[in-house]
């Protein structure tokens, strides 16, 4: 059984047509039959049965078509790594990331990545932390972006800590204050973001270590839904200093510092799986991610 069987059978079940595949594949007719029928005999089985000027798949190439659809796409990406294990010029590199520094610090890495390695295709999966951490155990991601995780077979990279700040509408009162009391937070009506991530935990036991219950009244499951509840005047709300630059600069947010020199920071890591040989991909990025950090966050006034 050869690459070049799997790819003509998917064609033509793709097209329906032995001479439209022949055509889009750039193969004489007899050239494109004589695989399939190659194919036939290995696995003893007529996969095909014409109708009309068509064919169809047989109850054997339906059973057939999904394990010929994943073997090709296997043996793409081991042609992929071939590839690219020579050179990081070249390749496909896997990234999973958590959401918030997926949408507002990883753009910013992948563009000066891009820069340098033009050739290499980038693709991306999202997740909370733990779930990035689980996405690179399992090889389903060759690199991992999120808060600092402890697992014996992974190696973690230190990035940036990354600070969580509060945050109000510009014409709110406290915005006036050069900074604010824990205390005076809890007076306040309270927009979380996301009860299941690690910025909900940090917020809530900053709380109850300072002693108070804060008022929530809004639990939303989108830093951009938070921000633009703040913006209406609906609340306040505790968020990623990444997440807001626009908006400082802008001037439709404004940042407090906390008094009592309180501040909540989330320390922000790489994760790859422990190998002797890493992924020259890989090894890449990591070291433009660690040349380039910390990230370019703004520094509220």
């Amino acid at each position: 059984m050869e690459l070049s069987q799997i790819e003509t059978f998917l064609r033509v079940a793709e097209l329906g047509s032995l001479s439209r595949a022949a055509e889009v594949m750039e193969l004489t007719q007899p050239t494109l039959s004589a695989r399939i029928q190659a194919l036939e005999r290995d696995v003893s089985q007529r996969l095909f049965e014409r109708m009309g000027r068509g064919v169809r798949l047989t109850e054997a190439g339906r059973a057939f078509l999904p394990f010929a659809e994943r073997s090709l796409g296997l043996l793409l990406e081991g042609r992929e790594a071939i590839l690219s294990s020579q050179s990081p010029s070249k390749g496909k590199l896997r990234i999973g990331t958590a959401r918030v520094i997926g949408a507002y610090v990883l753009p910013d890495y992948l563009e000066h990545f891009h820069k340098e390695y033009p050739g290499v295709e980038v693709s991306i999966s999202t997740g909370r932390s733990h779930e990035v951490l689980q996405m690179v155990l399992d090889e389903e991601v060759q690199v991992g972006v999120g808060r600092t995780l402890v697992h014996p077979e992974i190696e973690s990279t230190y990035l940036y800590d990354e600070e969580i700040v509060f945050v109000t509408h510009p014409q709110h009162p406290l915005a006036r204050r050069r900074t604010v009391a824990i205390a005076e937070i809890a007076q306040e009506p309270l927009i979380l973001y996301d009860k299941d991530s690690t910025y909900y935990v940090l917020i809530t036991r900053e709380c109850r270590e300072a002693g108070i219950v804060p008022r929530v009244t809004m639990n939303l499951d989108s830093v951009e839904g938070t921000k633009k509840m703040i913006e209406r005047g609906l609340g306040v709300s505790f968020l990623p200093v990444s997440a807001i630059r626009t908006e400082l600069s802008l001037g439709s947010l404004a940042y407090i510092p906390l008094a009592e020199g309180h501040r909540v920071t989330l320390p922000t890591s790489l994760m790859v799986r422990k190998s002797t040989s890493p992924h020259p991909l890989v090894s890449a990025f990591v070291e433009l991610m660690c040349r380039l950090s910390p990230p370019r966050l703004p520094v509220p006034a």
